[in-house]
This record gives C-alpha cells, sequence and structure tokens, in this order.
C-alpha cells in the first residue's frame, strides 16, 4: 500500500510563484469590472468618513518613482482604514494648469500670439494635458491605487477654475489681495514671476566687492562724529549682484550697532567696528586703528555719492542689518530685494529697477551699461568702480543662489507690478501661524519647519505674465491701481467662467461683468484696466479644499489627512494653509504627513544625466505592482527612500514568504468548512490556542502599526509572524497533525480552525500593502464572506483568559525547540542524520523542568520533531553532552529504528503490524476516525 496517498497534502489552485506581472492585471480588470470603489461606497454609506485629500500631481509626462511612492502610501493609508470600519472615498486629482505643460505646447506650436492666437493655445494646452491624464491614470490604476478614477478633480474644469475665481473673489474683497511693484523672483526663460514653491538654491560662482560710497559732505560727517577736522571719509558696502548698482537708492545700518572710522590705505572708511578687522585683512592690510566711533542712528540722513552715476543716496536704518559678512553697511536696491524694498518703504525711496523683462538693462542707462545682461553688466560696473576709484576689494565666491525649478538657471530679484495676497492682512501670518499649532504634522519637525516659512516668508505673488491658467480676474483702478473690490462682479466673472472655462474672462468684454456705475473706492474714478495676468498654479491647487473638500458630497473639510512629499512645505501644504486661512479662518487640514525622496542604493539622487532612474512601470513589469508596494512599505519613508535592483530583489525573497505562507494554509484547508468544521476556542489544543493567542495580539500591533502610519513596522511583522512564528516554528511541528491525522478529527480540526482564522486575519493584515496578492489569496478562500477582501474589517481573534500563562508556558517551550535544533545540527552537518526525526533525544532535566515537561508525554517529541525523546534526571547527565539551558542538558544520537512509510518517524514497532507492515502503531490508529487522541500539539 502507497501509504503517502493517504495523506492530507495541501490541495489549492493558489500558485507557488506569483508570477504578478501576468496575475494583477486579471485582478485589476475584475476591479474594474465589478467597479470595486462604488461598491465600497455603497456597502459604507453610513459609516464615518476618513478623509485623504489627494494633492494633485501635474499633468505632464509619465509617472516616476516619486509618484508611485507618494500614490502608494495614500493607498495603504486608505485601505487601512477600510479595514478599521470607515468610509473611506478617495478623490484623485491633477494640476492642469501652469508652465510645465506651457512649455511642451509651446514647443510644437510657439508662443500665443506669433504663430497661434492665445484662445488656439489654451485649447491646445487643455488638450495635452487631457491626454497626459489618461496616461497618468491608467499608471496609477496599475499600481492597485483604489480611487474614484471615473471622477477625479481636475484645476482645467470649468467649475474648478470657477470657483477658484471664486476664492480670489472672497480674498480680494476682504483685503487681502494688494497690488504692487515688490521685489519677486524673475525668470528670464519663464518669462515671468515665480513663488517661493517655484525657487530652487544651486551654488554658483559671483563677483564679490566691496564699494565705497564716499560721503557727499565732510563737514556733516566731522560734525556728527565730532571730528578735529573735515576727512574724505566713504561708507564701505558689499555685494555679489554688481549689475544691482544702477539701482541703489541708499545705505542701511543697524541703529544699535557700533560703526567706526578707519584709515585703509589711502581711504578713510566706516564700517560695523566689530568687522573693521575682517575687513582691513580682506584688504591684506593690518589690525584697524580706530580714529572715531558712533551708533548707526547717528548717521541717520548722512548723504552719499553714488559711485558711478550722478546722484546722491541717504544713509537709512534697518534692523535686516546684520553683522554675519561683509562691512555691516547694506548696499539698498529697492528694486532688488525684499528687505530692500521693506527697509526703503519708510524713507519713501523710489523703487526703480533699470532691469528688463527679457534680463538686460534698459538702454538709456549711461556709461555703456545699456542692453547688457547681467553677466555683461557686472563687468562693466566693476571696470566703472576701478575707474572711480571706488571699487576696493573683489574677489570669486561660489555661493548659494535661487534658481528656476524647471530650468535650473539662476534668477533675478527685481520690482515689477504684480498681485501679492497679503501676510499681514487680516493677521493673516499670525492666524495661519495659530493653524499650524493646532494641526498635528508627521513627523513632528514638520511642524516647524513649515513654521519658520511661513514666518519668514514675504507676500504671496499670485500673478504670472504667461498664457495658460486660471485668470487672474480682478479690475484696477486706471488711475490709483486699486483693485474693484465687489462681490457682484466676481459672481458674474464666475458664472461665465463655470459656463465657458476661463475663456469667457479672455473674450468677454469688461462690460459684462462691470456694474453700470462702478467706482474706484480709494479714488472715486470710474474707469478700470481688465487684467490679462494668469494666477500662480500654487493658488489653484490651494484652493482645492474649497472646489473639492467642500464641494463633493461624499467629502468634508478640513480633511483627515494631507499627504505630500517634504518639499511641499514650502508648496501645496503652504499655499492650502494660506488659502483656506484666508478665507475660512482654519488650516484646511488635521494632520499632514510628508515623505522623503527616492534615491539609488548609494544614496544618490535619481537623475537622468547619471542614469540611476529607475522607473515605476520597469519594475511592475519585471516583478509586479505588489513587490513596489511592498518596497514603499518596507522602507522609512520619512526620510530618503533608496531604491536598487538587489533591495527590489531582496524583497521578492520576503513577499514569497509571506506567498507561500498563505498558500500552505489553504492548501490545508481546502477540505474545511469554517461553518460546519470550526472548533470552539475552549475546544482548540493547547498549541494551537496559544498560536491564535498570539495572532490576536499581533493583529492589535498591527492596528497601531497602520493608525500611526507606521508601515515598516507592518511589513516586519508580518513577515516575522510569517517566517519565524509560522514557518519557523508552529506550521513546522503542525505537519505531523495535519498530514498523518484523520481528516475530520478532533486534532486536524482544531489546527485547521486556528489556520483559517489566522489567513483571515492576515489577509486583512496584508492587503493595505499587497493588494493584489490578498485578494487572490480571498479569492481562493473557502466561506468568504464577501466578494472582495477590501469590503471585510479586522476579524474578532478570540483571546483566551489565560493567554499571558500560555504564552510563558510556550515561549518556554520555543526556547528549548531552538537549544534541540542546535543540538541537532552538527549532526545534520556530519550527514549522520537528514532531519531530526531521525535522531532520538534524552533530555536531562532538574525538578523544575521536569516538572515542566512530564505532562506533555508523548507529545513532547511531536514538537521538538525527533522520533523518540525521553526525560532523564539531571544528575544522570553525562560529561560530555551540552548544557544550552540552565538546568537542562541534552544529548543526542541518529535512531536505528525503521522508518514510518506514512509520518518518517522511526519507531521500534514499525512492522510489527501484520495489515500494516510499512507503518508504526499511531498511524495504524489515524487511518479511521477518532485517531489518536492529542492535547497539546
Amino acid at each position: 500500500m502507497d501509504y503517502k496517498l493517504t495523506l492530507n497534502l495541501p490541495q489549492t489552485d493558489f500558485p507557488m510563484q506569483g508570477k504578478l506581472p501576468a496575475r494583477e492585471p486579471a485582478t485589476l480588470a475584475r476591479w474594474q469590472e465589478h467597479d470595486l470603489y462604488a461598491s465600497l461606497q455603497a456597502a459604507r454609506s453610513t459609516a464615518p468618513a476618513f478623509i485623504l485629500h489627494d494633492g494633485p500631481p501635474y499633468a505632464n509626462g509619465n509617472i516616476h518613482i516619486g509618484h508611485a511612492v507618494n500614490k502608494i502610501l495614500k493607498d495603504i493609508i486608505n485601505k487601512s482604514k477600510l479595514s478599521e470600519g470607515y468610509r473611506v472615498p478617495y478623490v484623485p486629482g491633477w494640476d492642469c494648469h501652469g508652465l510645465p505643460i506651457e512649455i511642451k505646447v509651446e514647443k510644437e506650436l510657439g508662443r500665443p500670439g506669433e504663430k497661434v492666437s492665445a484662445q488656439e493655445f489654451r485649447n491646445a494646452c487643455r488638450r495635452y494635458a487631457e491626454s497626459q491624464i489618461i496616461g497618468q491614470r491608467q499608471d496609477f490604476e496599475r499600481l492597485g491605487i483604489l480611487g474614484d478614477w471615473q471622477h477625479p478633480y481636475m484645476t482645467m474644469q470649468f467649475a474648478a477654475e470657477a470657483n477658484i475665481l471664486r476664492e480670489l473673489g472672497r480674498l480680494t474683497v476682504n483685503g487681502q489681495i494688494f497690488r504692487g511693484a515688490k521685489p519677486v523672483h524673475w525668470c528670464v526663460d519663464c518669462g515671468s514671476a515665480l513663488a517661493e514653491a517655484e525657487v530652487e538654491y544651486q551654488d554658483r560662482t559671483d563677483p564679490s566687492i566691496d564699494v565705497a560710497f564716499a560721503v557727499a559732505d565732510p563737514a556733516d560727517l566731522q560734525q556728527r562724529l565730532g571730528l578735529n577736522e573735515t576727512v574724505d571719509a566713504s561708507v564701505v558696502i558689499w555685494t555679489t549682484t554688481p549689475w544691482t548698482l544702477p539701482a541703489n537708492q541708499a545705505v542701511a545700518l543697524h541703529p544699535e550697532y557700533r560703526y567706526a572710522l578707519l584709515r585703509s590705505g589711502h581711504h578713510y572708511i566706516l564700517v560695523a567696528a566689530d568687522l573693521a578687522e575682517s575687513t582691513l585683512a580682506r584688504y591684506g592690510e593690518a589690525a584697524p586703528a580706530v580714529l572715531a566711533e558712533c551708533a548707526g542712528a547717528q548717521l541717520e540722513g548722512l548723504l552719499l555719492q553714488h559711485p558711478f552715476l550722478d546722484r546722491q543716496v541717504p544713509v537709512i536704518l534697518g534692523e535686516h542689518v546684520t553683522l554675519e559678512a561683509g562691512t555691516g553697511c547694506v548696499h539698498t536696491a529697492p528694486a532688488h530685494g525684499v528687505e530692500d524694498y521693506e527697509a526703503s518703504r519708510h524713507y519713501h525711496l523710489p523703487v526703480d529697477s533699470p532691469l528688463q523683462d527679457n534680463g538686460r538693462l534698459r538702454d538709456d542707462l549711461p556709461h555703456g551699461l545699456g542692453g547688457l545682461n547681467i553677466r555683461q553688466a557686472n563687468e562693466r560696473i566693476i571696470e566703472l568702480l576701478q575707474e572711480n576709484r571706488a571699487l576696493l576689494h573683489l574677489e570669486k565666491i561660489r555661493h548659494s543662489y535661487p534658481h528656476c525649478w524647471r530650468h535650473k538657471t539662476p534668477l533675478l530679484f527685481r520690482a515689477t507690478p504684480q498681485w501679492f495676497i497679503s501676510m499681514s492682512a487680516n493677521q493673516l501670518r499670525d492666524k495661519a501661524l495659530t493653524a499650524i499649532e493646532d494641526t498635528r504634522w508627521i513627523p513632528d519637525w514638520g511642524k516647524e519647519r513649515i513654521a519658520g516659512m511661513v514666518r519668514q516668508r514675504p507676500d504671496w505673488c499670485i500673478s504670472r505674465q504667461r498664457a495658460w491658467g486660471v485668470p487672474v480676474a480682478l479690475f484696477s483702478c486706471v488711475q490709483c491701481g486699486e483693485p474693484l473690490r465687489d462681490a457682484a462682479t466676481f459672481a458674474r466673472i464666475a458664472e461665465a467662467v463655470e459656463a465657458n472655462g476661463v475663456d469667457a474672462w479672455f473674450n468677454q468684454p469688461a462690460e459684462d461683468f462691470l456694474p453700470a456705475d462702478a467706482r474706484c473706492p480709494a479714488c472715486g474714478h470710474t474707469h478700470f484696466h481688465k487684467g490679462t495676468d494668469i494666477l500662480d498654479v500654487w493658488f489653484d491647487s490651494g484652493s482645492t479644499h474649497a472646489f473639492v473638500l467642500e464641494q463633493r458630497p461624499e467629502l468634508h473639510s478640513p480633511a483627515d489627512l494631507y499627504l505630500e512629499g517634504s518639499d511641499q512645505h514650502r508648496g501645496w501644504f503652504q499655499s492650502s494653509l494660506l488659502e483656506s486661512v484666508a478665507s475660512r479662518g482654519h488650516a484646511p487640514f488635521k494632520t499632514v504627513l510628508t515623505h522623503g525622496f527616492t534615491v539609488d542604493g548609494e544614496g544618490r539622487k535619481m537623475s537622468k544625466s547619471v542614469g540611476n532612474v529607475i522607473a515605476p512601470q520597469s519594475i511592475i513589469d519585471r516583478y509586479g505592482a505588489d513587490i513596489l508596494r511592498l518596497w514603499v512599505a518596507s522602507a522609512d519613508y520619512r526620510g530618503e527612500i533608496p531604491i536598487s535592483d538587489a533591495i527590489v530583489k531582496q524583497l521578492g525573497d520576503s513577499y514569497r514568504r509571506i506567498r507561500n505562507t498563505a498558500r500552505y494554509i489553504l492548501g490545508n484547508t481546502h477540505d474545511f468548512d469554517y461553518t460546519k468544521d470550526a472548533l470552539p476556542a475552549t475546544d482548540l489544543l493547547e498549541m494551537d490556542r496559544w498560536m491564535l493567542a498570539r495572532a490576536a495580539l499581533l493583529q492589535e500591533e498591527i492596528r497601531a502599526a497602520y493608525a500611526e502610519y507606521q508601515f515598516l513596522k507592518v511589513q516586519q511583522k508580518l513577515h516575522h509572524f510569517c517566517s519565524v512564528d509560522l514557518g519557523g516554528l508552529y506550521l513546522d511541528v503542525l505537519k505531523d497533525r495535519l498530514y498523518t491525522s484523520p481528516a475530520a478529527s478532533h486534532a486536524r480540526r482544531s489546527a485547521q480552525t486556528v489556520l483559517w482564522q489566522m489567513l483571515e486575519a492576515m489577509v486583512r493584515w496584508m492587503a493595505p500593502v499587497l493588494s493584489f496578492t490578498a485578494e487572490e489569496i480571498w479569492q481562493e478562500m473557502r466561506n468568504r464572506a464577501a466578494p472582495s477582501v477590501f469590503f471585510g474589517e479586522y476579524p474578532a481573534l478570540p483571546l483566551p483568559e489565560d493567554a499571558p500563562a500560555l504564552s510563558a508556558r510556550w515561549d518556554r517551550l520555543s526556547l528549548l525547540r531552538e537549544a534541540v535544533n542546535a543540538t541537532l545540527e552538527p549532526l545534520r552537518q556530519d550527514k549522520k542524520i537528514g532531519s531530526g526525526l531521525d535522531a532520538e533525544l534524552r533530555i536531562y532535566a532538574n525538578q523544575d523542568w521536569e516538572e515542566f515537561l512530564r505532562p506533555l508525554g508523548e507529545e513532547i517529541r511531536y514538537f521538538l520533531m525527533t522520533s523518540a525523546c525521553s526525560i532523564l534526571p539531571y544528575s544522570a547527565r553525562p560529561e560530555a553532552c551540552t548544557e544550552p539551558v540552565p538546568g537542562v542538558a541534552l544529548e543526542v544520537q541518529s535512531s536505528s529504528a525503521s522508518k514510518c512509510a506514512r509520518c518518517w518517524h522511526r519507531r521500534p514497532d514499525v512492522g510489527q503490524h501484520a495489515e500494516h507492515p510499512e507503518i508504526c502503531g499511531r498511524c495504524v490508529s489515524n487511518l479511521e476516525l477518532p485517531g489518536e487522541k492529542r492535547e497539546f500539539c
């Protein structure tokens, strides 16, 4: 008789090899066919909602690995909330306006107004964005992201554009919007002002110069310093932007710093006393001799001669002056610096910029400066300073400088007429800082990071000189520039845009929107200018709380969570915060979570030029989306997230452990009907109750980890459970009972009851991360209660009252098992045994251990997986035997008994049963019910 045929071997259609790239699309197609997302929403219609608001990516280009990280993290969170019983509506979105799309269309059609009309250009931008959304949506869905992909939000939808303008109107009416010629970052390549979030800093080399501004009236200086005689002195400034000197209107000193008059070569110079030594050292001179000293406040109003232009400029006072570098005397060009601008306002200095939109100086500038670009202007100005003996020092320095994040080119800081959101009006800055305090930030350092940015940020420049976007739909007074703050006008504009898109603003005459008796509230003038600028795209996306969270009935505001990359402290988090606080008085979110950026396996930034970019599509095609999802969950996403082929392959091993554990359980429950065959918890064998208790406690740990967004901890616990608790112990021991006990015996049903309950829990634990695999397992499970794994909540795993005692007991037994395995290993290495079942074990136990082990009787050998096990007095232990556990000595030897063809144990009674000469007596009893009696394992 072939006794192997009578074994209860695994039977399942769930394959050992995942072949995820081939199998996942079928699962995705089933979700789409049955509209899983809508079904889940209907099933949870009365449940409390958890709202994770999607920050919109640009509708431009294929998704990259950073997109994958972001969307997978969001999906893990949403699905973990499904398991907790929440209704989880997720509305994905896209940012459709702005320069990235405009540049793509320009390459094909040219600039608007040249080869194509503005109307044709906007239409082309819209079509391009639509085409990009189709491709990105397919890629996101292939990642297994569950959401309302049939009804996403897009900033170019007419209703969205109208609501963005309603927000602009709301802020204009309440006095938050103003027009001014303040210095802003200007990109020559973009031909537009940029927001802070569109600026990145890179190192570059510039000339560093010390420039002498001669005192215009030496007698005035003599009187202020109390000198005995007049001297021809100069106030010395330091700058790395010589090209801004034509815009100089003043030199700023700190009112409380001490300033010293020094002798330097043939010059008398005035610098901050604390910087006198370092300044002269820069000129190669010895320690300074101070001729006179005074506070900066004493020099206010002192007139200085511009070093090469025919004008005098005053000394002004400013708290922004520091002693960190330079001379403590600050070159002040109000048109080219925020601090310069703010300091000059008190003195009513002109905000005059000689720099044009194209990055060249005005043609009417003297001394050959007209028409020069920045580099040429720097060279010519240095020549002029040398000719006028005003250049005291010149060197090249490498320093951090703002660059355009799109073009990677240096920016210019220049004053142009722009629209701004005031950070001081209506106490916006203070209210925003309060809202930051009221928000939970994960990681917690994010709070101080964004708070520091908000404390220091200038007024928000919201206008752009481009063609594709939501217009700055404002009417400004022709005479004084004040915007018309009329709510009814904004309502008419929004209605027109909602019906016909932004073209309504650009194409319809002003009379369609303005009231017949329109009058400037500031000066009474009746003529208005209709703006042609477009809104900063950060205002578009910053308003999504208004036209998504508040407009979609399935959502609510504020959102429970915003989640984006850490760069969004400067970007979307901040624009959303400021817009919401300005318009609603509170933040649009309760919690904000940030993740880091992807780097290669060596920690280097992903770069096409370096050749280390890894596309998510390539990983999916080779390994499957679940491996990509596992990578995201396995990383500490709050810092840099490394990825390489080696990392992905290693995760494949981890994945196979989890998959094959599920396969083992499925195979061993193929003949088990939980509704009919399950045993009550009180009837389970002791080891089964212990493992069920471990699973119950682990489930609470996993739930807590999901709740705290600690997905690495989830993955570690799941993998450890599969590889150590199950694969290394429980399932290994269980094989004997599952394969040798009668199919319907108490011993086997006890094991199957726990296996089924653990699998029902495990599939929920893994579903947020391994979504495709969890669904595949769910479809293989008998008696599943729902069509998809995502409908169910965490199962109620029974935790026995004696769980602590069980844990202590079986942890102790597990310690002994590890010691036995270690003792058997040399025999395996020497080929004396193949497995523990080829060995016999003697345990020499002290009284405590003997009393602990005796009740297990024959079952101790099943747990230790040896063919024989005897317990002997500790005092009888041979000197040569090992003592791996205090109070326990172990002695092992290979067994000479015959091997049972059915259970593979070596037993002396093999061959003593005439009808079954190849098997042991235990197996003979297990050929029919009720089989052997088991109590422990």
